[in-house]
């Protein structure tokens, strides 16, 4: 791949579901349209320092498995371990349910014009998508891979109808939201950090750039450079995405619409509108097509290694497929769709996401003293990964200081809760626990007619 070709992966790995989501969130927490716009290019700078740290990152440490390997490396089993364990059981559910559920608020707003979809039938549509996906999955690799690749183009044909839509009015002269554009702004370290964790959102994917740079000529060059044009390009996306909807809709209206891109196709394109949310809705099923094609994998990983039962690693004698690690990743993704909506449920995420990238950047810091025997193709200044370590504890620390909620505490459990788990099964493996989980792998694999893979350790 050359240069262009890098930048057109990053952009359309990047581009997604979040930015149908972030736009209302952000607005609610900045109040006011020009903090709003500030924000989305904020997030773009972060994205673009912490995409070339994982750079480094990866090019130094090539083993898969994303942060894991990283982690591993810089501070040893235990950091990683929770990484792994958090990433099974808050980061990836917790990802999924938001797709899911971003695409039942779609799909069921056309149909409940002037009002709210109830609830309800919002979480059990998710819920039903969810099912839907995983069924697919745990069904056949290659249906799998053909709904992501029908879907995938889609998402980029509804961004640019968006964004031609915006600039064609703008010119026309509509800009009467963008006046006194600063006033009525809240900018307390609360709502500013809250704001990123939705815009940032939106940009999720950064951290997954490295991938390419086996296929890269040249990577010590153009992938820095791929990573700062395609992200580049992202954002100017969201900005253009943003002044689209400011075009037609004042801040108050942005907010109380359920479903922004709906309410934006219903002033627009209609009697065309109705294919906003249907390209939303092909454009969601992606992304959660996507990530539980992925999470599925990590979990199955995670098995394999011994960090959770055995049963998880195993594969489908009918199928081929890790149908164990789908639905174990499914069924933890809709307990989420219950309380949760997603607002709450993205700084949950967010969260979680911010205390890893920035424990993995500082492990990048750490080992240009403790392992400066390693290649490094790719070396970025110092300054990018202090910064950016600086900026994820403010993500992590600022709204638990302003605006402590619930899901903060509960995803501080759940984490500390892998400690448990590591110590009894992995680290030092007591009899007592192994009686437990031989029988309950064993009646699981009869009962889902699963066997270990061929490559897995005895």
């Amino acid at each position: 791949l050359g240069l262009f070709s890098g930048t057109c992966f990053i952009v359309g790995t990047i581009i997604g579901s979040g930015i149908f989501i972030s736009p209302k969130s952000v607005l609610s927490n900045m109040e006011a349209v020009g903090p709003c716009l500030i924000i989305w290019t904020m997030c773009g700078v972060l994205a673009t320092l912490g995409a070339l740290c994982f750079a480094e990152l990866g090019t130094m440490i090539t083993k898969s498995g994303g942060e894991y390997p990283y982690l591993m490396e810089a501070f040893g089993p235990i950091p990683a371990y929770l990484f792994s364990w958090s990433s099974l059981f808050v980061i990836k559910p917790s990802s999924f349910a938001i797709i899911c559920l971003s695409f039942s608020e779609y799909v069921c707003a056309p149909f409940y014009p002037g009002c709210n979809p109830p609830q309800v039938v919002v979480k059990f549509l998710a819920a039903a998508v969810i099912l839907l996906i995983s069924t697919v999955n745990a069904l056949s690799v290659r249906l799998g891979s053909y709904v992501q690749n029908v879907f995938t183009a889609t998402k980029m044909v509804i961004v640019v109808i968006i964004i031609i839509s915006g600039l064609v009015l703008l010119a026309q002269g509509n800009t009467k939201n963008f006046e006194n554009s600063f006033e009525g702004a809240s900018l307390s370290m609360g709502s500013i950090s809250l704001a990123l964790y939705n815009g940032l959102w939106a940009y999720d994917g950064w951290n997954q750039l490295n991938y390419i740079t086996e296929e890269l000529r040249n990577p010590s060059r153009n992938l820095p450079l791929a990573i700062v044009i395609g992200i580049s390009l992202v954002t100017g996306c969201y900005i253009l995405m943003n002044v689209s909807y400011f075009t037609v809709m004042t801040a108050t209206e942005l907010l109380h619409s359920q479903a922004v891109a709906v309410t934006f196709g219903d002033r627009v394109l209609y009697p065309a509108s109705w294919i906003v949310p249907l390209f939303v809705a092909f454009s969601t099923i992606g992304a959660a097509n996507g990530s539980c094609f992925t999470a599925g994998r990590l979990v199955f990983v995670a098995g394999r290694e011994g960090h959770m039962l055995k049963v998880l690693s195993y594969i489908s004698v009918k199928h081929l497929t890790p149908a164990p690690a789908i639905i174990f990743h499914s069924m933890i993704a809709i307990i989420y769709i219950i309380p949760g909506d997603i607002n709450s449920l993205v700084n949950y995420f967010s969260f979680a996401a911010w205390l890893f990238y920035g424990l993995t950047i500082t492990g990048l810091i750490v080992m240009r003293f403790t392992r400066k025997e390693l290649k490094r193709p790719i070396k970025v200044p110092i300054f990018i990964p202090i910064l950016v370590t600086l900026l994820s504890v403010f993500l992590v620390l600022a709204p638990i200081i302003s605006k402590p909620a619930w899901e903060y505490l509960y995803c501080v459990l759940f984490m500390l809760s892998g400690l448990v788990f590591y110590f009894l099964f992995v680290h030092y493996k007591f009899g007592w626990a192994q009686k437990i989980s031989k029988p309950l792998t064993m009646y699981l694999q009869m009962l889902m007619e699963v066997v270990p893979p061929e490559e897995a350790p005895e």
